[in-house]
Parts: C-alpha cells; structure tokens; sequence
C-alpha cells in the first residue's frame, strides 16, 4: 500500500545558522525568515521577564 501526500508526517521547518541557502527556494526563505522572527520575538519577551524577575529580586533584597 502507497502513502499518499496527506497521510505524510509534516515535516516542521527549521532552520541552521550559516546553512546553505542556494538551493531554497523564496518562499522557503521568507518561511525562515517568519520563524527566526518568531524566534527573536520569542528570546526578546523571555529577556523582559527575567528583567523583571531579577529587579523585583533586589528590590526584595535592599
């Protein structure tokens, strides 16, 4: 019995610092660029709450 494309895990997309790019197509590559966003968005909030977390700790601490 053959799989057709539907029953096909699918497959998440991820991307490598310094892969190579040539053989990715544009929209491959803008796809990317919406994750590393994400991604940079996402680094970004946790930095502000451990921000917070470590002001209310010395606030506590003074």
């Amino acid at each position: 019995m053959s799989m057709s494309d539907d029953d096909r895990p699918v497959r998440k997309v991820t991307h490598e610092i310094g892969c190579d790019l040539s053989m990715l197509s544009a929209d491959e590559l803008a796809s990317r660029i919406a994750l590393l966003k994400e991604e940079i968005s996402r680094l970004e909030e946790e930095v502000t709450r451990k921000g917070k977390s470590r002001s209310a700790a010395e606030q506590l601490f003074r």
